[in-house]
């Protein structure tokens, strides 16, 4: 197939992108690099430097299907931003989904996210549990899942969002390089190389066996391989859902234990106040597309996501 993969320069778009180029397939990657880096599109796949606003003249030249990751993502950001994030995240997909409509591009894969939930009733989390984002990301991908539900019922569209939370590993040279690191293992591995002097853990009286937070984590390459199997799955005239998670989560304390044990290094850490806002537990349950579309994490042990980041971070540029 020929497909356009919009945020194909960052850490999970060129995952996947390098996947799809080892299954055969033909892949143009379309990115601003406002957050992702030239050197990630992998060779083999054409590579456009635009705005997703600018898709359709892309689109134009024939393909059979997206996968879009194109989007704002720091939650940070969205409450002091949040009119950039509505703009990007929804006005720029409204504008990619009718550019696909004029080029006659009935498929998407939407990378979407399980802030779209907030702050869960029960753990771990249903695709049918209630939606009610907290920030302006989360509500902005919501949106987006709508326009995508709206589609398929107007225009025959065949949609699938994967929605969760924390992606961690790397896959060969691929890895997560942010300008601003806001994820856990990052900053724990920029203490272990010598980046930071210690790692903040906000909070340590939660109501869990350790008193920290516990989330989800899956593997970088599992998270591309779901993507994958959704784009077989991307029905005309539907939009299906579906969860991605391990189902039980790890605790902070965990993940630091696991950084300390993998990289060798002591890894101190600092005692914060909790954020506002963060839940003790986040852990999405993937039992739907595990039974519907045959999805199972192949990495889903901690120190495979741990050992993998660092290994990529320690190559030599």
């Amino acid at each position: 197939m020929k497909l356009l993969v919009t945020g194909g320069a960052g850490y999970i778009g060129s995952v996947v992108a390098a996947q799809l180029l080892e299954e055969g397939h033909e892949v143009t990657v379309l990115d601003d690099l406002s957050t992702g880096h030239a050197d990630a599109v992998p060779p083999g796949a054409a590579f456009v430097q635009a705005s997703i606003t600018e898709a359709g003249g892309v689109l134009s030249e024939g393909f059979d299907a997206v996968l879009h990751f194109a989007a704002k993502s720091l939650v940070g950001e969205s409450v002091e931003k949040p009119g950039l994030y509505w703009s990007h995240n929804l006005g720029g997909t409204l504008a990619l989904l009718d550019a696909m409509r004029q080029a006659g591009v009935n498929r998407i894969v939407f990378s979407s996210t399980a802030a779209t939930y907030g702050e869960p009733e029960r753990t771990p989390i249903l695709e049918t549990d209630p939606t009610r984002p907290t920030n302006p990301y989360g509500a902005s991908k919501l949106a987006v899942d709508t326009a995508l539900t709206a589609f398929a019922g107007l225009y025959g569209l065949g949609a699938v969002s994967l929605r969760y939370f924390n992606v961690a590993g790397a896959y060969g040279e691929f890895r997560e390089r942010h300008t601003v690191e806001t994820h856990l293992i990052p900053n724990i591995l920029k203490v272990a190389l010598g980046e930071r002097e210690s790692v903040s853990v906000f909070g340590t009286d939660y109501p869990t066996p350790d008193g920290t937070c516990i989330r989800d984590y899956v593997h970088v390459a599992d998270l591309a391989r779901a993507h994958l199997l959704a784009l077989d799955a991307c029905t005309p005239g539907e939009h299906r859902i579906y969860n991605l998670g391990s189902g039980t989560g790890f605790s902070v304390k965990e993940v630091v234990d696991v950084c300390r044990e993998v990289t060798g290094h002591p890894i101190p850490i600092t005692v914060a106040p909790r954020r506002s806002g963060d839940p003790a537990v986040l852990v999405a349950s993937s039992e739907k597309i595990q039974r519907e579309l045959g999805w199972k994490p192949a990495h889903a042990m901690l120190r495979d996501m741990v050992a993998d980041a660092w290994t990529a971070s320690t190559k030599p540029a």
